[in-house]
């Protein structure tokens, strides 16, 4: 049991450090409040998140290679790995995507209700990968 309870520490305190060591760049349209509430998430999870403000987003998804099918309101880069984070992904998938460097960039297509930023999870937001993939369910 006490190996256990050291595991479960271990693992989240390694979390915890992967989230406050991972500094990320989101842009988002000036005039989204729901774009603010998701950066507010990622603080409170540890993310060094530097938040720029653009009526161009459209140029920033492009440049990025976001597919248009799975586009939000806000992108967001991992500045250590390049991978790209769009829309309202929870801190916990984003931790997942940091552990596997083969996936280029995940997302939480749309405006999702049950969504970091909009509201509150509820066990039935899924993310998927760039290829359009199921990768996480929360």
């Amino acid at each position: 049991m006490k190996l256990w309870l050291a595991a479960v520490a271990l693992t989240a305190a390694s979390s915890f450090a992967h989230a406050a060591s991972t500094a990320i760049t989101v842009y988002q349209d000036p005039n989204c409040g729901c774009c603010s509430g998701w950066v507010e998430h990622m603080r409170e999870s540890g993310f060094d998140v530097t938040a720029i403000k653009t009526a161009d987003m459209a140029s920033v998804k492009e440049k990025l290679g976001v597919p248009s099918q799975l586009s939000s309101c806000h992108t967001g880069v991992v500045e250590a790995t390049g991978q790209i984070i769009e829309g309202h992904v929870p801190a916990s998938v984003v931790n997942k995507l940091l552990d596997d460097r083969s996936v280029k960039g995940v997302s939480a297509p749309g405006m999702p209700l049950n969504a970091p930023g909009m509201g509150k999870l509820d066990g039935n937001l899924v993310t998927v990968d760039f290829t359009g993939r199921p990768f996480s369910r929360d």
